[in-house]
């Protein structure tokens, strides 16, 4: 018989099977001692929890007494990522114990951990992007870049709807742009004053260099349409060359617009359709909202967009 299963029915013996399990992961398994040691890590604080119930005993865990524990690790304020490793070193744990005859079941098998929030990249600081965007233009390139960031933190555009934007996307006079967006779903979007400002020079440079007929707005100094690529990598550069003290990337510039709109406006609906990324459910909510009441919201808010003298967006 093996001298643990006398001992598994008992507070004192739930330690002896784990120490076995553990062994058997570093020289059987030969799991590395980093991988040994977050599992130790889980199954002892499992373990400590085991110890507190009425029945300390492995064999007599349940599927609810599972969640249970899931639920406590949810309230410690364990993420969903941390509680499925957990759920994960238990489930192995059980497996062991099943194979050693030290428990009828794997209580584990069907409890899956919260889903893990999304994890959202950093915002940047108002006055920070306010000092970058305002810092003067080099060479005629650099007239382009500055352009093409407060066009994206103005309006809040993806990488791809940037790249592809044509000179025909932008109305001027209106000052609103027109994005193709994902699943091609066409929207129209405010643009404010300090972006239309930016892209009037870099439309005076442009012509310089731009083959005829090319109807790409943003061109490398071939005259060809700029790719993705080569705007991160342009706006990396600026970053530096500017000072920030962040890693600048356009989904920053992106999630940075929907931040500080937010912030100002308290307009979730209004934010979430400037930005287009809402699925069906969501963008059946935000149907009724048209282009004035976005316009609207954006004039007020966005720390940018204050284009001077408004015009009245209900005529």
């Amino acid at each position: 018989m093996n001298p643990a299963a006398g001992e598994a029915g008992t507070a004192a013996g739930l330690s002896v099977p784990l120490d076995g399990f553990l062994r058997y992961l570093a020289s059987e398994i030969r799991h590395s001692p980093r991988t040994c040691s977050s599992y130790r890590d889980d199954l002892k604080r499992f373990l400590a929890w085991v110890e507190q119930q009425p029945s300390p005993a492995w064999r007599d865990v349940t599927s609810h007494d599972l969640r249970r524990y899931v639920a406590q690790l949810s309230r410690e304020g364990l993420g969903g990522r941390s509680i499925a490793r957990h759920l994960s070193a238990i489930r192995r744990f059980y497996e062991f114990l099943l194979r050693e005859h030290l428990a009828t079941d794997n209580p584990a098998l069907d409890i899956r951990a919260p889903k893990a929030g999304r994890r959202l990249p950093k915002v940047a600081d108002v006055d920070q992007l306010n000092h970058l965007l305002d810092a003067a233009p080099d060479d005629p390139l650099e007239i382009r870049d500055l352009s093409m960031f407060e066009l994206m933190y103005s309006s809040g555009l993806r990488l791809s709807e940037l790249a592809g934007l044509n000179l025909h996307s932008v109305d001027h006079r209106g000052g609103e742009v027109r994005v193709l967006g994902k699943g091609s779903k066409e929207r129209i979007l405010p643009v404010g004053r300090k972006a239309l400002e930016a892209l009037a020079r870099w439309l005076e440079v442009r012509q310089e260099i731009a083959s005829e007929g090319q109807v790409a707005l943003y061109l490398s100094r071939r005259g060809d349409r700029l790719s993705t690529r080569s705007i991160q990598s342009r706006l990396s550069r600026w970053g530096l060359a500017k000072g920030a003290d962040q890693r600048l990337h356009p989904h920053l510039l992106r999630h940075s617009f929907a931040s500080h709109m937010l912030e100002s406006s308290g307009d979730l609906r209004a934010v979430q359709e400037l930005l287009g990324h809402a699925d069906i459910a969501t963008t059946q909510v935000y149907t009724h909202l048209d282009f004035q009441h976005l316009a609207k919201v954006y004039d007020q808010s966005h720390p940018r967009a204050r284009r001077g003298q408004k015009k009245d967006l209900e005529n």
